[in-house]
């Protein structure tokens, strides 16, 4: 999505000796912002193209990245009540609730969330956040159906309830100001490994170590509590991917597709570590060419911890802390006990556990 530029920002990027050149040519302009960009190419008129070497290669495109982020000024929130109208349904907005939509018809499409599973959240402002509503499938959603919620979880705009889950986006974006959407889901594999207390260990496949890095792991709270905010957002600053134990996955980016790829490539590296499992276990590649890959990951503006706080040697076996062989419940545990001595099946199961882990290791 376009950015869209104020005379303010044009002048403050003058000041600071930086040429509007650099403004991209499909930028959006407030009336003042373009006056002041006429009066700038007036004074400033671009150079003739230097003819190419006659060894040269043509082109006619300069590659450029696309970038979805949105972005705010800080201390720019609507305060009234219409200017928080005017903002809600302004161009900008309904083409993220429009990007929202659209993301809630791919993760359904992909089967990551069933009935009115999963959620999705965009920040918009210091103090506020786009959010889907509650009771409502993700694969039929329209702009109308968005809502927005400041960041203690009040709903200020939209005609359907916000969901419940909506805390848990919050608790994430409140530690960590770098994510600025949040997708949550209950993909099959990725749900399979947060059922079963398991995380995937690193040093096993390059493209889960740069666009994911460490996969966190948080226990069991009641789903939309504070209690759940709190235990994953504190997990927020090391993991952009967090499997909730008995719940589902919830990963966040830079825009609302960046943490949908997240989504992607998690469930994608759990469903090849199901599968590995099942054909003699994982082979990891040593530590030394995880660091390579940790640094390309940082070089793309991505967060991860694990070049400051382990040794070379545990870069590999950083799984192993976080890795359960049950699940751990984090309050009390259910009243209904098996005989002593346990069952055969739990046997059974406590046998295929080992297995695995001896795999891991």
């Amino acid at each position: 999505m376009s950015k869209l530029y104020t005379a303010n920002e044009l002048e403050k990027m003058l000041k600071n000796g930086q040429s509007l050149s650099t403004v991209p040519a499909d930028a959006k302009l407030t009336p003042m912002a373009r006056d002041i960009m006429r009066k700038h190419k007036s004074k400033n008129p671009a150079p003739a193209a230097a003819a190419p070497a006659a060894s040269s290669t043509p082109k006619i495109h300069e590659p450029v990245l696309p970038n979805a982020e949105y972005t705010w000024k800080p201390g720019g929130d609507p305060k009234t009540a219409a200017e928080l109208e005017k903002f809600f349904y302004s161009p900008e907005i309904q083409a993220l609730k429009e990007r929202i939509c659209q993301i809630g018809q791919r993760i359904w499409n992909k089967g990551y969330v069933d009935g009115n599973g999963g959620n999705i959240t965009v920040r918009v402002g210091d103090n506020l956040v786009l959010c889907t509503p509650t009771l409502i499938s993700k694969g039929f959603m329209t702009p109308d159906d968005i809502c927005m919620v400041d960041l203690d979880g009040n709903q200020v705009a939209g005609t359907r309830p916000r969901t419940s889950e909506v805390n848990t986006h919050l608790g994430i974006m409140k530690n960590e100001p770098a994510a600025k959407s949040c997708v949550h889901a209950h993909p099959v594999y990725a749900t399979a490994f947060a059922v079963a207390g398991v995380t995937p260990p690193s040093c096993l496949i390059p493209e889960p170590e740069v666009f994911l890095g460490e996969i966190g792991f948080a226990s069991y709270q009641t789903p939309g509590s504070p209690e759940n905010a709190r235990e994953v957002g504190k997990l927020a600053k090391k993991h952009q991917s967090i499997l909730m134990q008995n719940h589902g996955v919830i990963c966040w980016g830079k825009d609302v597709e960046d943490a949908y790829w997240k989504m992607e490539n998690t469930d994608a590296f759990c469903q090849t570590v199901s599968i590995t499992m099942q054909i003699g276990g994982p082979k990891q590649y040593g530590h030394d060419k995880l660091r390579e890959l940790i640094q390309i990951r940082q070089k793309l503006g991505m967060p991860d911890h694990r070049l400051d706080e382990l040794k070379e040697c545990e870069l590999c076996d950083s799984g192993e802390y976080t890795v359960q062989t049950k699940p751990q419940p984090s309050g009390d545990s259910c009243g209904c006990q098996l005989p002593a001595g346990g069952s055969a099946d739990e046997a059974l199961v406590q046998q295929i556990t080992d297995m695995i882990m001896k795999q891991l290791k």
